[in-house]
């Protein structure tokens, strides 16, 4: 078994659409970012590269030039999947907060976990997303930002 964490944080801003494990949400704000900006997303691809011992999410979609510009975190998510499996490992099950003033998401939490369940091939009931308000502290409590933390499980996969 191996444990990874991921942590991932973008401003909100007008004119973008606010993306979270994979679901639109309405909010008159979305993240900004060289991606959809999908804090879920991104906290869980780094959870699971580092539980694979793979490097981080930058290191597999670099920020700059054009080649992930406006990319569905999604697509990133798929290809981190596969990598981990390539390299012998299981998701066992993946356990998220998102930290954000607002919109409230906790609505919206089983769509994500169902989207990111089907991507990565695994059980609705081996995801888990909570949300945290930082009570209006800080530039996430003033709706300036948005973050997430994730920690994923893996296991080796049986030997056939």
């Amino acid at each position: 078994m191996r444990v990874g964490i991921g942590y991932d944080i973008h401003p909100l801003v007008p004119g973008r659409k606010l993306i979270l494990g994979g679901v639109e949400i309405e909010h008159q704000k979305g993240l900004q970012g060289h991606s959809d900006a999908d804090v879920l997303i991104h906290s869980i691809c780094d959870a699971l590269l580092g539980a694979a011992a793979l490097g981080d999410i930058g290191l597999h979609f670099p920020s700059g030039g054009d080649a992930f510009k406006d990319e569905p975190s999604t697509n990133f998510l798929r290809t981190v999947v596969a990598l981990i499996r390539r390299n012998g490992k299981e998701i066992e099950n993946i356990d998220s907060v998102v930290i954000a003033q607002e919109p409230r998401l906790s609505p919206s939490f089983a769509r994500m976990s169902e989207t990111i369940a089907a991507i990565a091939g695994i059980h609705p009931g081996k995801i888990n997303i909570k949300g945290k308000s930082p009570e209006g502290i800080g530039a996430i409590g003033r709706g300036e930002a948005i973050a997430a933390y994730s920690v994923a499980l893996l296991s080796d996969q049986p030997k056939k």
